[in-house]
């Protein structure tokens, strides 16, 4: 079967076409993102520091355990502080047996064990954990394990989502090439080839076109997953010397997973072509099955439930979860589009009916009959458009509303004039006294760690000296007081609190930064916590030195200032450091909109190639027209009115599904119930899909309207 795959595939370039671009990007993709990776999981650089240390011991992780919903699980996440060992783990690691030459200080310790096993429990029972070979370097490299965490991350779940998207776009490519062939399957089967054999071919067909699309997709994965990793030291996500993978792993990866796909798809989509009787088998496939199968039906009622579902839960989830959720709910979404297109087609023709009439009279009239008729053909169609939006008009606006809210939260909520970078050694007292100054505010940026169910959050969060925060900050406090933070107090932002169940006066289990563990008391709830982080705590509860001062005070006051700070500290204007803090936004979401468009890009790519598989298929049909006497002037205006009703439906699905995804998660992240759109974007994704729509449609069929009539009915479609 083999051979005769070969041979069919010379005679279809349209559609083969199509099918490749689908997997030479799919297989482009997969492979540049299972080369992150790669590299976040291939060996670490050797230690310097730590060189001549057997082992090392040192706080970098908290890791918990417990049981969730009975089942145990173990979670670990990297500390953003860097954790101090208790004072006498040195002491109880030299009572190991086998243990000698125990050095060092609260920061790490290096040993030398017989037993590693023993050390690790001494260790896991202060919260620290034992680095040997060439794991060292992450305790002397915070950087690296930063990059390495970040890799898996971004690579992993970034990736997933890619896959997922790769097997629905792929899948949807091969299932309309086939389908497109049916009466060609169905003369096979006419002429006694058995259900087996033409499974057969259409698999080795997918599996030929597998195989030549990584040939194209492989090197060009490993190109930009080179330019990728090069980027990310540029921009300061991975060090210089960390040395990125070259994906000689994940090449074969991708291949095996693009071929596996392609199987599954094309015996997915012969298995109903394929099992057609041989007597019956002309006929059969000559008109649309007029019942719909209630299973499919049942099926796309369940993705519908869950992706609303999916969106109740985004709702109040907060952080990562709220994006996560994001990109799940959308999935759903689509798939529920996807198993309900032929209702949703079959219903959207009986009601544009009279619309595409008035518009386009007797085209438009026939129009309508074509989409009815055709509604579960078209169903790819819909789909592959519908994902596009969907994609388009949602995860592309939100990092745009994340970084809008953060610098209007900024701006907003600093009432103080100056602020003092890296004070170091600088008197807040003395500050304080200078005549003109009215306030000044120590802060930290830093974070602390939440638990949320069988995982764990790193939350952005401030320390700050709340005794005169009044008059340099408006957090805008919904409940309690910014002024009765203390040692054993915090606030908390309005979006952690409802997703954490959080009210003032309850107490809330965390650890902060450096893995301490805490249980503070709530003092505040307030609503900018994109600008000021998720928690506010007192500087008295985390001990450590401030990393900037607020300080309230009139231009009379700032030569003094100047002279009081010194040289080893700057003093700018609040709006400049606001400024800087947009431009460090913008370097740190490049990476996130990155992915993004090659996420969007891909979904357009699919709706281009899947209406351009899709209208070639229809050379038969409208030959057949033709002989019936319909003009070539009435053929175009029919495609025209069946195109703008297809895209009509699909902009209003795919906009709802994006409008509900969208505010859905900006809701949980800043507490708008109304999303930032520029119109320009709105703009750009509708004039996408109308190009989409429009010319991968009318370019071919004009070309197939431009071929004998007389030829094109008796051939081959």
């Amino acid at each position: 079967m083999t051979g005769i795959a070969l041979r069919l595939l010379r005679h279809r370039p349209g559609s083969v076409l199509a099918t490749l671009i689908a997997l030479i990007a799919g297989v482009t993709i997969l492979t540049s993102m299972g080369a992150l990776v790669e590299s976040g999981l291939r060996p670490l650089p050797e230690p310097q520091q730590y060189a001549n240390a057997e082992i090392v011991v040192a706080k970098r992780d908290l890791t918990i355990t417990g049981k969730q919903l009975g089942d145990p699980y173990t979670a670990t996440v990297q500390l953003p502080e860097r954790g101090s060992l208790p004072a006498g783990l040195a002491d109880e690691l030299r009572k190991v047996p086998g243990v000698e030459n125990v050095a060092g200080n609260a920061d790490a310790l290096t040993l030398q064990a017989s037993d590693r096993v023993a050390v690790e429990k001494v260790a896991a029972s202060a919260g620290a954990q034992v680095y040997t070979g060439n794991d060292r370097v992450l305790v002397e490299r915070p950087d690296i394990a930063e990059a390495r965490g970040l890799l898996i991350e971004v690579g992993g779940a970034f990736g997933g989502y890619v896959v997922m998207l790769v097997m629905f776009v792929v899948a949807g490519t091969i299932g309309l090439s086939i389908r497109s062939r049916r009466r060609d399957l169905a003369l096979l089967r006419a002429t006694a080839a058995t259900p087996g054999q033409v499974r057969r071919m259409l698999m080795a067909e997918a599996a030929i076109l597998a195989v030549a699309g990584s040939v194209v997709g492989v090197p060009a994965g490993l190109l930009a997953s080179r330019w990728l990793g090069e980027q990310l030291v540029a921009r300061g996500f991975v060090p210089a010397d960390y040395g990125l993978s070259r994906g000689l792993l994940a090449a074969p990866a991708a291949v095996l997973l693009i071929v596996l796909v392609a199987l599954g798809s094309a015996l997915l989509a012969s298995r109903k072509l394929s099992g057609i009787r041989p007597a019956e088998a002309l006929s059969q496939i000559a008109v649309e099955p007029a019942r719909l199968s209630k299973v499919r039906l049942g099926f796309g009622l369940v993705a519908l439930t869950g992706a609303v579902s999916s969106s109740a839960v985004s709702v109040g989830a907060g952080g990562q979860a709220a994006l996560a959720g994001a990109v799940s709910m959308l999935y759903l979404f689509v798939l529920a589009v996807a198993l309900l297109a032929p209702w949703i087609n079959g219903i959207t023709a009986r009601y544009l009916a009279p619309v595409l009439r008035a518009g386009w009279g007797n085209s438009g009239y026939l129009a309508a009959k074509n989409l009815a008729a055709n509604a579960r053909g078209g169903a790819t169609v819909l789909t592959a458009l519908v994902l596009s939006i969907g994609f388009g008009g949602s995860v592309w606006f939100l990092q745009d509303n994340v970084e809008r809210q953060t610098v209007q939260q900024l701006k907003s909520g600093t009432l103080a004039q100056y602020t003092v970078l890296t004070p170091g050694e600088v008197s807040v007292e003395k500050l304080g006294r200078i005549p003109g100054v009215e306030a000044v505010t120590p802060m930290r940026q830093t974070a602390v760690i939440v638990k949320v169910l069988d995982t764990l959050e790193v939350v952005p969060a401030q320390a700050i000296d709340p005794a005169q925060a009044k008059a340099t900050l408006d957090l805008k406090v919904r409940k309690g007081e910014l002024a009765a933070v203390g040692p054993d107090s915090i606030a908390v932002s309005a979006t952690q609190a409802a997703s954490r169940g959080w009210k003032v006066g309850d107490e809330a289990s965390l650890w902060l930064g450096d893995g301490t563990p805490k249980r503070l008391r709530v003092a505040a709830i307030y609503e900018r916590g994109l600008g000021f982080g998720d928690v506010v705590l007192s500087t008295a509860t985390f001990g450590q030195p401030p990393t900037k001062l607020l300080i309230r005070a009139t231009p009379d006051a700032v030569p003094a200032l100047k002279a009081a700070i010194g040289q080893s500290a700057t003093l700018i204007p609040s709006e400049q450091a606001t400024a800087g803090v947009s431009k460090d936004l913008a370097i740190s979401a490049w990476l996130n909109k990155l992915l993004i468009t090659v996420m969007i890009g891909y979904a357009g790519l699919a709706a281009a190639n899947t209406m351009t598989v899709a209208a070639l298929a229809r050379r038969r049909e409208l030959a057949v027209l033709q002989l019936a006497g319909v003009t070539t002037r009435q053929l175009k205006r029919m495609v025209h009115a069946e195109q703008a009703g297809l895209l009509g439906v699909s902009v209003l699905i795919g906009g709802v599904i994006a409008a509900v995804t969208l505010t859905a998660v900006v809701y949980a992240l800043t507490g708008g119930a109304v999303p930032y759109v520029p119109l320009a974007g709105v703009l750009a994704i509708l004039g996408g899909a109308t190009l989409i729509a429009m010319g991968t449609t009318i370019v071919p069929i004009a070309r197939l309207l431009r071929q004998s009539s007389l030829a094109a009915a008796g051939t081959r479609e």
